[in-house]
């Protein structure tokens, strides 16, 4: 029981931190816990869904603030990558957020901050497709 705690506080921390713009990979432990049968399989992709959107949602309420540092000498991001993301996030709009499981993805949600998406809406689809993508995960190392 503890073992299936510990690999699900794994799980959910590499997932979250994923999400964010830190450089981790979710996807090497969840399907290493998936071939160990660390836990059962509706709740590993549960895990990894909510410590991934719980990732992303940082990464909305770090864009809502961005402005305020965007032109401050550390600021992470040059002014036309980020006028590149807003017109990406302003032609394609709130429908990017389905991207949100991609490498690219993290873009999308620290833009959708800026561009004030509603919560909910955010919430909705970047859960969606964070999901999507451990169940399609899932699937495919199940396939193998």
């Amino acid at each position: 029981m503890m073992a299936e705690v510990a690999a699900l506080a794994t799980l959910c921390a590499t997932a979250f931190g994923a999400a964010t713009l830190l450089p981790f990979q979710s996807e090497i432990v969840f399907v290493a816990l998936q071939l160990r049968e660390a836990a059962p399989l509706w709740l590993l992709v549960l895990v990894a869904s909510i410590g991934n959107t719980a990732g992303a949602c940082v990464n909305y309420w770090m864009g809502m603030g961005v402005e305020h540092f965007r032109d401050s000498r550390w600021f992470p991001v040059s002014d036309g990558q980020l006028e590149k993301a807003q017109g990406w996030y302003a032609r394609w709009g709130v429908w990017t957020l389905l991207l949100s499981w991609a490498p690219f993805g993290d873009a999308f949600t620290v833009v959708a901050g800026i561009m004030r998406t509603r919560f909910w809406l955010f919430l909705t689809l970047v859960s969606l497709a964070k999901t999507g993508r451990y169940i399609a995960l899932a699937w495919a190392t199940a396939a193998v």
